[in-house]
């Protein structure tokens, strides 16, 4: 899935968290409800703005995030 079609990163729009594309809902609030218990059925029903692809798009944004990440081992923990 390409998600930079439906997620957004603008300075003006929830101090430039990354966002659903027309709307004021940011990727964490999304993960917010996931992680709460919300079901992806649930939380669209509740922001009938959302569709599947949008939620599907959240979590392509946070795979490719998180493939970025680099973390640089502990020297305590080495040796």
């Amino acid at each position: 899935m390409n998600y930079q079609e439906r997620i957004v990163i603008n300075p003006g729009i929830r101090s430039g968290k990354p966002c659903i594309r027309g709307t004021r809902i940011a990727v964490t609030d999304v993960f917010d409800y996931l992680g709460g218990g919300m079901a992806i059925a649930e939380v669209l029903d509740d922001f009938p703005d959302l569709t599947l692809a949008d939620i599907q798009a959240c979590f392509a944004f946070a795979a490719d995030r998180d493939r970025r990440l680099v973390i640089l081992p502990d020297e305590a923990a080495v040796g």
